[in-house]
């Protein structure tokens, strides 16, 4: 094993903290820095590793879905994440959803135990001699973002996220709202989202005032950034629109995103409503209630008046308001080769949302990858390269080898697995189901081939 006086993680999200789980588990003592509470970030609310900033869901658990085949993946791959989350489930129909300060609370004492892992509650400046993972995430300081670009020798990019509200299910109205899975595929007899139904009409007036509604104002770097300043910025990341800018596309553009109705029937009419709010449960006993889909940069007195327009939120409490936050990425394409490993330097690794992947798993799997590739390249081990017909493969080969001009944040996807060259033709679900088990094959191939531990 090569020796070096530490090894850091500097980042205590989803991927920092996979990644230092990871390498703690290769017997190396890891250092993991986080600057919270010392250094807020505007978003996160606690001083817990882990947390979730947005929604409580970490995706579809369902095999036919690409961020179910990436959840199967780190599953088999020990995940530390992906079993606390198990561990924390609360009722999401096919979605791993979590008690979000359980799951927190959970990682956060499950880090603190191993005898590995040092937490440091301290904000980095710059970018350590040592070997080191960097997954401090969309909000990274602008401390240490100056030194990330400094690093680089590069402009990072840009783009705009948003959190949906939450509300106290004590305030919904029981006798509009519903309890409904899409199409009863949920885990609960009674369903497991409370549904709020608009008609036509109510439907119209809805998106007439969330069109014409008072938005936060940007900060002056912001509005630079949204009129395209920097070169290749993006004012928002298609992936977590405000439900106001969904709206401007289209009178109709809500009820068949967010709002979409199929599969609900109201139990009063016994057919789905014109468009309809979905509410997630957001923690173990239910008294918090996630507006799922509901992003947006509303003033928060906006927010209550239009959101109380919908049939079932007449008197609804909010827990939280919805607001928007600029979240950070790095040019992939250009900095990391696919072990994640940055070209300027060896033993410095990228992961998380700062690397270019977007949501919870894909958080989660490019810390494992990150904290395992450095902890191999420690021991004198070959860095794993992921084979792209794995959901996580197919995540780096896009990172690394996008065209920067067109590059934003991906997020598993069919996509982007390569096709059958087979010659046999496939309608889409059974392409997809062709896709999921190739994906399981080749990766059970590969972790015995490359003789990966799974802890």
């Amino acid at each position: 094993m090569k020796s070096f006086d530490e090894v850091i993680v500097i980042g205590g999200g989803l991927a920092g903290s996979e990644a230092a789980w990871q390498i703690a588990n290769h017997g190396i003592k890891v250092k993991l820095f986080e600057m919270r509470p010392e250094v807020g970030t505007g978003a996160h609310k606690t001083d817990q590793l882990a947390e979730l900033v947005c929604s409580n869901s970490l995706g579809s658990k369902m095999p036919d879905r690409a961020t179910g085949v990436l959840m199967r993946e780190m599953e088999a791959l020990g995940s530390l994440l992906v079993k606390v989350a198990q561990e924390n489930a609360v009722p999401a129909g096919g979605a791993l959803a979590v008690s979000r300060e359980d799951f927190s609370e959970k990682v956060t004492a499950t880090l603190l135990a191993h005898p590995n892992v040092e937490l440091v509650r301290e904000e980095m400046c710059e970018i350590p001699e040592c070997p080191v993972v960097i997954a401090t995430g969309p909000l990274t300081s602008d401390c240490f973002s100056e030194a990330i670009e400094k690093f680089l020798g590069e402009e990072r990019l840009f783009f705009f996220d948003a959190l949906a509200p939450i509300v106290d299910a004590d305030s919904i109205n029981m006798e509009i709202a519903y309890r409904a899975s899409r199409y009863d595929k949920g885990e609960t007899e009674e369903g497991d989202y409370i549904n709020c139904p608009l008609n036509k009409e109510e439907y119209e007036a809805f998106v007439q005032e969330l069109l014409n509604a008072e938005r936060i104002p940007l900060k002056s770097f912001e509005e630079a950034i949204e009129n395209g300043v920097n070169a290749g910025a993006h004012t928002f990341f298609e992936g977590c629109l405000p439900i106001e800018i969904i709206a401007s596309r289209g009178e109709k553009s809500l009820a068949f995103g967010p709002m979409r109705p199929v599969g609900l029937d109201d139990p009063r009419t016994g057919r789905w409503p014109h468009a309809v709010l979905q509410l997630r449960q957001d923690n173990i006993d239910g008294s918090a209630y996630n507006m799922v889909g509901f992003q947006t940069n509303l003033k928060f007195a906006e927010q209550k008046r239009i959101f109380q327009m919908i049939p079932g939120l007449e008197n609804v409490e909010f827990v939280r308001h919805g607001q928007m936050h600029r979240n950070t990425f790095i040019s992939a394409p250009l900095a990391l080769h696919s072990t994640l490993e940055a070209k300027k330097r060896e033993m410095v690794f990228f992961a998380g949302q700062l690397s270019g992947v977007e949501g919870y798993m894909g958080n989660i799997a490019t810390g494992w990858l990150a904290g395992t590739n450095l902890a191999r390249a420690l021991k004198g081990q070959t860095p794993l390269i992921f084979p792209r017909e794995t959901m996580l493969g197919a995540i780096i080969y896009y990172l690394t080898h996008a065209d920067l001009k067109d590059f934003q944040p991906v997020k598993a996807n069919f996509g982007i697995l390569p096709k059958f060259e087979d010659g046999k033709k496939r309608n889409k679900k059974d392409r997809i189901t062709a896709y999921s088990m190739r994906a399981k094959d080749v990766l059970n191939q590969f972790v015995k081939e490359q003789e990966i531990e799974i802890f």
